[in-house]
């Protein structure tokens, strides 16, 4: 799918430098095939050397060089390198962002010409190959070119494509998510140590529970109300656990967070 194409990282922070060794890695692009760069030249000097790429201290260059560019910056950044590359970007070359709340005609409206490009929103577990990834296609991008987007991001955990309208609840579910779940994980530590569990014990169990049960949810076809039946039993220890979490109104507290962090996308989005 990437065979013989030129794939430019622009920006080797965390989830820039994830993708680059994911792509090599997963045997998706040879390291001859990435081209870097940062404005950071230490930072682009490190991956050079660690991965073997060729490293563009500028960025328009990289963009003439390349045939997919992944924009790999902060959102605030971006306005400055667009106004870097966007004389480079023609129709030719497919322009695939992780930028927060950025929405695709942002990054269209500033380069020249009918441009295509994919959003997308990963998550922080991608850094050990299990994000989750949601991709949404700007008006000139084609299938061919998700299709792309998906394999280069299927390499470090799963990805689903949505409409753009729905990236800000992709942003309270998933973008957001990971800092629920490892507060979760910090009660459910703190309430086996309340119990008489140590604490390198507890959290080690609590965390394991929350993988395994995950790892089972997706591996399943059993609808999740079938998988919590499978471990109650009548009068036993998990329906007095779960009556408790329901009386203490742990359902609405995610809900509630969910659409909180989905709101704040939104209007983080209006700022821009």
């Amino acid at each position: 799918m990437l065979k013989g194409k030129k794939i430019g990282v622009i920006g080797t922070g965390k989830m820039g430098t994830v993708l680059i060794d994911a792509l090599i890695s997963r045997n998706i692009a040879p390291a001859a095939a990435i081209i870097a760069s940062d404005k950071d030249k230490e930072k682009l000097h490190e991956i050079k050397q660690c991965y073997g790429v060729h490293a563009a201290e500028d960025s328009g260059k990289l963009v003439k060089a390349s045939d997919v560019i992944i924009l790999a910056v902060k959102p605030q950044n971006m306005l400055e390198l667009l106004a870097q590359i966007s004389a480079s970007i023609t129709k030719a070359k497919l322009v695939i962002s992780i930028a927060a709340g950025i929405p695709t005609h942002y990054i269209e409206g500033h380069a020249e010409g009918h441009i295509r490009v994919i959003r997308t929103m990963p998550n922080t577990p991608a850094v050990i190959g299990e994000g989750a990834t949601a991709l949404t296609r700007g008006k000139n991008a084609t299938e061919s070119d998700l299709l792309i987007a998906k394999h280069i991001f299927d390499a470090v955990g799963i990805s689903v494509e949505v409409p753009e309208e729905l990236m800000d609840a992709v942003t309270g579910l998933s973008g957001s998510g990971p800092a629920y779940v490892f507060l979760i994980i910090e009660a459910l530590s703190d309430a086996g140590v309340h119990m008489g569990l140590s604490r390198d014990i507890a959290v080690k169990l609590a965390a394991q529970t929350l993988l395994g049960a995950a790892k089972l949810c997706l591996s399943s076809n059993k609808h999740l109300g079938e998988l919590k039946d499978m471990v109650t039993s009548p009068a036993g220890t998990t329906i007095a656990g779960l009556k408790a979490l329901e009386d203490g109104k742990l359902r609405a507290a995610l809900m509630a967070a969910v659409e909180s962090a989905t709101l704040r996308s939104k209007e983080l989005g209006r700022e821009k």
